[in-house]
């Protein structure tokens, strides 16, 4: 016999989670089904571990910095205190029970297992059946996909999964992929002493950044010593001898570990979309502004292709909530999403690179500002490296998208994106008064070159 609730939500990644908790709280009745770890990829295998990760190669980096600026140094690196950090704080040896136990606590029922729709507001998980009054609210996630190269599916490679839980640190690393995931781990890799090589088969670095971004990390990283290979067309990949090759024609690139950060799969197969008219082998499940994909089914985070990021999943957790409960709101919209890549400079963008806003037709003008020729960066003098980049609308008069790379470039990002998101005029923002001396001040640098 089929059990009777108001809501089902398969997936309790950040963003269903919350919505689980939101409408248990609110007086539903919610089976919250989940196969893996309830919280997701972001806090045992993402965002919350490699934060940590990054937190400690920076440590490292910046005792690098002191001689000629505040006295000596010498700097042994240990992996040990680092691993131990992301076992004992950030995963609890990755066993979520904290996570369950909050959940029920909000009243929603918890079911292990994968849950699969059997029809329109029915999942069946394992042998049970649930049918959801108000429906169904999907958050199933990604996962790491590796291309189709040789060999490769034969080989024993690290996702990020298994980089999180490394308990030491290979003498020597090939990442395959130099996007946000593969850039991070490098960086903190090689500044815990591998000797590290990317390989990317496009021509640069954080291809979805403005290209002064990936020449920055270009030089940045070839100047602590990390390998870059770019246009490089991998054919083979192999594992012998305890040691990982990766095939690029008449070379070969050793080591004794191997990444791949090549992307991530929808996880929508399985998951019984036929059942409801979508197909499971899409891309994404497309959704409109109150997040609902179908009738009496909504889908949110990674797979609904608005952005991989766990703010944006919670972002439209709340707007699907809204939805369920019958609440008045603002439909979801994505002109401002924020996005940052924690490397060293940090990378931190909003809205529109140039090249988007030239695609889409948009007549756009852009200005740039060293941060080494700030004031700012100037007293930093070392690690100062990055810049601010504004796009603006020369039609509407605003910005319609913004970088900020460099020290605390994700927190800089922050009056951009508030910039972004209100739409705010260029000329008001030429008014306003930038506290000296600080990097955010470059922002107003950034804005006299518009009118370069």
């Amino acid at each position: 016999m089929a059990e009777e609730v108001d809501v089902v939500v398969i997936g309790l990644g950040p963003g269903g989670e919350d919505a689980a908790g939101r409408l248990a709280e609110a007086g539903l009745s919610v089976a919250a089904v989940e196969s893996r770890l309830v919280g997701g990829e972001c806090p045992y295998y993402a965002c919350v571990p490699t934060k940590m990760m990054v937190r400690a190669a920076g440590l490292l980096a910046d005792g690098t910095r002191i001689p000629g600026m505040a006295g000596d140094s010498i700097i042994r690196p240990d992996w040990a205190p680092v691993a131990a950090r992301i076992c004992d704080e950030a995963t609890d040896s990755w066993n979520d029970t904290a996570a369950a136990d909050r959940l029920t606590g909000k009243g929603a029922r918890l079911v292990r297992g994968e849950g699969r729709i059997t029809g329109p507001r029915e999942v069946a998980v394992g042998d049970r059946v649930f049918r959801a009054r108000r429906g169904i609210l999907l958050n199933t996630g990604t996962s790491p996909s590796a291309p189709p190269v040789d060999g490769l599916a034969d080989v024993p490679f690290w996702t990020n999964r298994e980089a999180v839980q490394a308990t030491e640190v290979p003498e020597s690393l090939l990442v395959l992929g130099g996007g946000v995931v593969g850039v991070e781990l490098a960086q903190v890799f090689s500044r815990f002493d591998s000797r590290v090589t990317i390989v990317e088969a496009g021509d640069r670095l954080v291809v979805n950044e403005e290209p002064e971004s990936s020449e920055l990390l270009r030089q940045v990283f070839e100047r602590e010593g990390i390998g870059v290979r770019t246009d490089a067309k991998v054919t083979a990949a192999s594992y012998a001898g305890g040691e990982f090759n990766l095939h690029l024609g008449e070379e070969t690139l050793t080591a004794d570990r191997l990444l791949v950060a090549t992307g991530r799969r929808p996880n929508l197969k399985g998951l019984g979309l036929d059942a409801v008219g979508l197909d499971e082998n899409a891309r994404q499940i497309d959704v409109d502004g109150h997040m609902r994909a179908a009738d009496g089914l909504w889908a949110i985070g990674d797979i609904t292709g608005k952005g991989a990021f766990t703010h944006v999943s919670m972002y439209q957790a709340s707007v699907a909530v809204r939805d369920i409960l019958g609440e008045e709101g603002p439909q979801a919209a994505y002109r401002a999403v924020p996005r940052v890549t924690f490397t060293d400079p940090e990378i931190g963008s909003v809205g529109l690179t140039e090249a988007q806003a030239r695609d889409q037709n948009l007549p756009v003008r852009t200005g740039l500002a060293p941060i080494p020729e700030s004031t700012r960066g100037w007293i930093q003098k070392v690690g100062n490296d990055g810049f601010i980049k504004l796009v603006e609308s020369t039609e509407w008069g605003v910005l319609v998208g913004a970088t900020a790379a460099g020290p605390a470039g994700g927190e800089v990002l922050g009056a951009l994106a508030v910039a972004v998101h209100t739409e705010a005029p260029t000329g008001a923002l030429r008014e306003m008064i930038y506290a000296y001396p600080t990097f955010h001040r470059a922002i107003e640098t950034a804005l006299a070159a518009l009118d370069g």
